[in-house]
């Protein structure tokens, strides 16, 4: 195998431990509750957000655990290679590909940014809710508060865990 190849295969081997963790995020994500009760669009759009949304309640807890970092860089990267891969299977194409992934990239940072520190402020998670997660279309406040219930209820239950329990993706929260 040459150089280019172990390379590539060394980072999939490195962030594979992480794709229990990852999986999870994608299934929670999915679950009814958010687009029914929550409201959230039930579009790519929608599923995107959400995904990104508790990616990013789970990124914001393991960067609080110096020990986490690479491990935080893996599970992005898997973030990475799913979006790639769901963006080429609807058929955009390799010289689009960089600029979406770009655009992925660019919100999944918003989000860290927009949700860091306002998980207990009702009135700024609300906010980012609604301009993350509903991308300012309405939404009624039950709704709103539906979701950000959901992100609290899950930082909690984070929170309560050792950083290894999360990582390896085999524990509830």
């Amino acid at each position: 195998m040459g150089l280019i190849g172990r390379i590539f295969r060394r980072k999939a081997d490195d962030a594979a431990p992480l794709l229990p963790l990852y999986e999870q995020v994608v299934a929670r994500a999915r679950q009814p509750h958010w687009y029914e009760e929550g409201a959230v669009p039930d579009t790519m759009d929608g599923r995107f957000d959400m995904i990104a949304t508790l990616l990013s309640v789970v990124l914001l807890r393991l960067e609080r655990d110096d020990e986490a970092r690479q491990e935080s860089v893996w599970l992005t990267e898997l973030f990475v290679t799913d979006m790639d891969g769901q963006l080429r299977q609807m058929g955009i194409g390799d010289v689009s590909v960089g600029k979406h992934m770009g655009k992925m990239m660019s919100a999944l940072g918003g989000r860290l940014g927009a949700y860091r520190g306002k998980l207990e402020d009702d009135f700024a998670l609300n906010a980012a809710i609604r301009r993350n997660v509903y991308r300012e279309a309405p939404a009624s406040d039950a709704e709103v508060a539906h979701v950000a219930r959901g992100l609290r209820d899950h930082a909690a239950s984070l929170d309560r865990l050792a950083t290894a329990p999360i990582l390896s993706g085999e524990t509830s929260w």
